[in-house]
């Protein structure tokens, strides 16, 4: 009797729960915008549903819902009180919408991929107002900004700074009409004061510099050079009344009293970027499929306990079946896919051979650094980056003995006898400066507690590379000739990277040599450099381009290819697709670059691309999982576009970006049609990946000499001459620009 009693209560409780799990399906089918985690619902692939989702975090999302994604019209609510209403695609905010911050602030406008980008405006809390165009969330372009303080910018803008022709209005009727760079006054410009003075001339970090002349409203004129130190300040005052005027008029007090108040406002910061702010759909999916899992095998394990319980689920009626818990098999189709995918790697070591006590060039180093921190701590004049011809002599280098005891000006050390040579030492230290290179930091980084490292194989013309631990800096041995070049070219290259900020040609930080004294009289010669790769990304390809086919092909076979293998221009699979204001902006930059090294003679530069898939959504450090090979990274889990978003940076990153370093891009997948050296660049597949580039422009210190001349006549007669790299300067250049134009194309 208790046995039938026992069976009667289970079959009436687990009745019970059938019918509450129905009436909760029908609720479910019948109500058109429902609650739920996502992934709880399956919708049919590419159907778009009205849906209301409760995301894990305590996030709301209110629109319309394609293949587990928010696709078309929606708002979404984050727990933090941001908002953004209006178009998605694919998981990504993109088209027109309005982004709204808990402070009030706001922008309307357009979107593209997360990004503010396009037409838009941003009204900020404290009574801000900018209107205008976007860049991947900076103001680049065309554009106005009100500030709250009264003050009016109207121009074009570059990485969200005044850059190019603009306007400047002051609240007290002061104006200024000209250039800009980097949100200062720069170049030539305009400024008129409400009293009616007025200045024309040219500009320097936001102070009057150079030729300039200063004209009062009765008519009076000063026309000189101008200089904010005073020193080289020269010029002629040419009063309006009579002669008996003071003609002492001092143009200092232009900088000290007509420009103090020409204070330019910096608007306010925006606390959280929208991109910042997308969420990581696939890690969503990721923990709601792990949560699934975990259901079904709770349920799986209460549906074993018990022989009543058992019974009553396989022996009751239909609608009582427990049908809620489904158990799929494994696709062997999908099984397969996964199991044909090469294995990730994890680089855990950095590039390069640690040169410790008893390396072959052990002594070098130690030389090496002894010099770079005797050359750099040594005092000298204060930097002024006007600098006099005589800094440029080619006689202009300062020798150094390092006795082992040491002497009044060098310390005692375990090394071997050696002499120290610094070739122009004012120049590159005045080049340090151009370049934002702290003097301690560049100390630390070569000469600290840790080695440097040297490259595993030195390069094709035998010189060898070496790289500071914290990889910021490279140091490469030179030839004779090498070191010829860069000091006859020193004076031209220094204002070549004065002038162009944006430069892509290799920065130079010091040229020097060690010569050991005793029987060997060996010397040395190197130049510090940047490291193009000196990043917390993960460089999975890389590749060194000229525009010539004749060798152009990597050495080592495919199975061997790692993500250090330095590829060529045949071995190039990629294109690779900017916004229009960075392309525009690359193409302007190569012409200025090519043009100069067209000037000084050189030839067989090459430029180097590093580039980091964004398979993950934050910088990746030496442990993250890189693509092994150089195959399609479709087959090795890099991520295409179609997939969830992978737009979110940590906020400092987004202050690095600048051309040549940390640029997201697409790269689009290209096949050759055939082997033919004709094709270098493949046709486009339409296959997309999200990259962070690094390119610079290398190997700059090779001019067209008699040797090259000769390389040239001799492969003419075996290879076609186009397809060598020993050609003409002018006919190099074109070449190289022909070819890298159609490797980085705007991205339409």
């Amino acid at each position: 009797m208790s046995k039938k009693l026992g069976f009667r209560k289970a079959l009436e409780t687990r009745l019970k729960k059938s019918q509450v799990a129905a009436k909760k399906k029908a609720i479910s089918i019948f109500t058109a915008m429902s609650v739920a985690h996502v992934d709880d619902e399956e919708l049919t692939p590419g159907e778009v549903h009205n849906i209301e989702k409760a995301l894990p975090r305590g996030d709301i999302y209110t629109g319309q819902w394609c293949d587990n994604l928010p696709h078309g019209d929606g708002k979404y609510l984050w727990t933090d009180g941001c908002m953004y209403v209006g178009e998605w695609y694919k998981g990504k905010m993109t088209g027109k919408g309005k982004f709204s911050w808990p402070s009030g602030a706001t922008y309307e406008g357009e979107f593209k991929s997360g990004f503010m980008d396009g037409k838009g405006t941003y009204t900020g809390c404290s009574g801000d107002t900018y209107k205008g165009s976007w860049v991947m969330n900076f103001k680049q372009g065309e554009g106005a900004h009100s500030f709250s303080s009264g003050d009016r910018y109207e121009g074009e803008w570059r990485r969200g700074l005044p850059d190019g022709q603009g306007r400047y209005q002051w609240k007290n009727g002061n104006h200024y009409m000209g250039q800009w760079r980097n949100g200062l006054m720069h170049g030539n410009g305009t400024m008129i004061w409400s009293n009616g003075n007025r200045y024309d001339g040219s500009w320097e970090d936001g102070f009057p510099r150079g030729n300039g002349n200063f004209k009062w409203p009765d008519g009076s004129l000063y026309v000189g050079i101008w200089t904010k130190d005073g020193k080289d300040q020269n010029g002629t005052y040419y009063p309006a009344g009579s002669p008996s005027e003071n003609l002492d008029w001092d143009p200092q007090q232009v900088f000290l009293e007509d420009l103090k108040d020409a204070k330019i406002c910096t608007g306010e910061n925006v606390s959280i970027l929208p991109s910042q702010k997308m969420p990581n759909w696939s890690a969503m999916a990721k923990r709601s499929e792990g949560r699934q899992r975990r259901m079904v095998d709770r349920k799986s394990k209460n549906l074993s306990y018990g022989s009543d319980i058992t019974d009553v689920s396989t022996a009751g009626e239909g609608d009582s079946k427990v049908e809620d818990v489904v158990v799929r098999k494994p696709n062997p189709e999908n099984s397969d896919i996964r199991q044909s995918r090469p294995q990730f790697k994890k680089i855990m070591k950095k590039q390069g051979q640690t040169i410790s006590k008893g390396h072959k060039h052990y002594d070098l180093m130690l030389n090496l650094q002894l010099g770079i921190r005797h050359s750099v701590g040594r005092p000298g004049p204060v930097v002024s980056l006007d600098l006099r011809p005589s800094a440029f002599d080619p006689k202009e280098k300062v020798w150094t003995k390092f006795p082992p005891e040491g002497s009044k000006h060098t310390p005692p050390h375990q090394s071997c006898d050696f002499r120290w040579k610094d070739y122009c030492p004012l120049v590159f230290r005045t080049l340090r400066k151009l370049f934002n290179v702290d003097a301690a930091d560049y100390m630390l980084s070569i000469c600290g507690n840790d080695a440097l490292r040297e490259l595993s194989s030195p390069g094709k013309s035998g010189m060898f590379f070496y790289l500071t631990n914290d990889d910021r800096y490279m140091i490469k041995t030179m030839k004779k000739a090498e070191v010829k070049v860069l000091i006859r070219m020193l004076p031209a290259y220094y204002n070549h990277v004065r002038s162009f900020q944006n430069t892509l040609v290799t920065k130079f930080f010091g040229l020097h040599s060690v010569k050991l004294t005793g029987t060997s009289q060996k010397k040395v010669r190197f130049v510090i450099m940047e490291n193009l790769f000196c990043t917390h990304y993960a460089i999975h390809r890389r590749f060194d381009l000229k525009g010539s086919s004749h060798g152009r092909t990597s050495s080592k076979p495919e199975s061997e290819v790692d993500p250090t293998t330095i590829l060529k221009d045949l071995d190039l699979n990629y294109i690779f697709r900017l916004q229009k204001l960075w392309f525009q902006e690359f193409c302007r930059q190569v012409d200025q670059d090519c043009d100069f090294l067209e000037q000084e003679r050189i030839m067989d530069y090459s430029l180097l691309i590093g580039f980091h898939f964004r398979e993950v959504s934050s910088p990746c450090g030496s442990d993250v999982p890189t693509p092994t090979g150089n195959q399609d990274p479709l087959t090795e889990d890099a991520p295409r576009l179609s997939q969830a978003s992978k737009d979110q940076f940590p906020s400092d990153r987004w202050s690095s970006i600048r051309l040549g370093t940390n640029m997201p891009a697409r790269a689009e997948k290209t096949v050759r049609k055939s082997d033919s050296d004709s094709q270098l660049v493949g046709e486009p597949t339409g296959v997309f990946y999200d990259v962070i580039l690094f390119f610079g422009i290398i190997d700059i210190l090779q001019d067209y000499d008699i040797t090259k001349k000769l390389e040239h006549a001799y492969k003419s007669m075996q290879y076609d001459p186009t397809s060598i790299s020993a050609v003409d300067p002018k006919q190099y250049s074109k070449r190289f620009r022909d070819f890298i134009f159609k490797v980085f194309v705007e991205d339409t």
